[in-house]
């Protein structure tokens, strides 16, 4: 079978009105991670380096970079929190070619892309009906990629997924929007139904779960927080079966302290100074 080619350029794209597609609540999130993501992408040495976020990132909104804040690089945390899991990605699909990926809240993100499974893995792209309708004007299809229009918290598309297999659960962006008893249901139901796995996710403090009602973006974009964790280890209690991996830098990761702009990384670094700050987001994996 002939692989579909991974550069934003050499695929034709159809136009579409935004204006058409109804996106509520949490949904509308994906336009300011998208936004990071292509900020980084016009950076001399990026974080994340993807063509597609800016490619589509201009269609959603040509003018996203204008204005004062236009160009702002302080979500520069958003890609880097995408490389994290990117990495931990293509380490486990080096040792699992056969594997299942499930990769719930997809969003615009073009992660199937930049990591490039081979044909052997089964890539499933999962996320509201709006958004999926988004993801099929602005990204192109691709073999043994499959999208799924559905709430993740209504375990029915469960049911699509072959068993049997390694499983690879990607869940970036997507815990804090959840309560605590779905996302314990969530974990819970992927453990049992695959013999083997990784679910990776990122987490909030209870700290950060409790501002977000304050927060000016969360109450923009009507999507804040619904749990937070300032042990997130202890999620794998919730399964005998279920281990905790270890987690990946945030806001204070290396990668972005050296690759973000000078003005972006003094203010990072100021902010870290902060109490509890860099540990208001954490990016973390279980294993089973």
């Amino acid at each position: 079978m002939s692989r579909r080619p991974t550069d934003p350029a050499s695929r034709p794209f159809h136009r579409i009105n935004v204006a058409d597609v109804e996106l509520v609540g949490v949904q509308k999130t994906l336009s300011p991670v998208l936004k990071a993501k292509a900020l980084d992408n016009r950076l001399p040495d990026p974080i994340l380096g993807d063509g597609y976020a800016e490619q589509v990132m201009r269609r959603l909104d040509p003018d996203y970079d204008k204005g004062i804040f236009g160009r702002n690089q302080l979500g520069l945390a958003a890609a880097e929190r995408a490389r994290a899991h990117d990495e931990w990605a293509r380490g486990f699909l080096r040792d699992h070619r056969q594997a299942v990926v499930l990769h719930l809240g997809c969003g615009l993100d073009a992660r199937v892309f930049r990591i490039d499974p081979p044909e052997t893995v089964d890539w499933y792209d999962l996320d509201y009906s709006a958004v999926i309708e988004l993801r099929q004007q602005f990204l192109p299809s691709r073999e043994h990629c499959t999208l799924i229009s559905s709430n993740v918290t209504d375990l029915t598309w469960l049911e699509r997924i072959p068993r049997g297999r390694p499983v690879l659960l990607i869940a970036e962006g997507l815990v804090p929007y959840l309560t605590e008893m779905d996302t314990k249901r969530l974990l819970t139901s992927i453990v049992d139904a695959f013999p083997t796995g990784q679910i990776q996710l990122d987490t909030v403090s209870v700290s950060a779960w409790h501002f977000s009602r304050w927060d000016p973006l969360g109450r923009r974009y009507n999507a804040q927080f619904h749990c937070g964790f300032d042990e997130p280890a202890t999620l794998a209690n919730w399964h005998p079966r279920l281990k905790y991996a270890g987690e990946a830098p945030m806001n204070d990761s290396p990668v972005l302290l050296a690759k973000a702009p000078t003005a972006i990384r003094r203010i990072y670094r100021l902010m870290n100074l902060m109490p509890g700050f860099t540990q208001s987001s954490r990016i973390v994996r279980f294993q089973f």
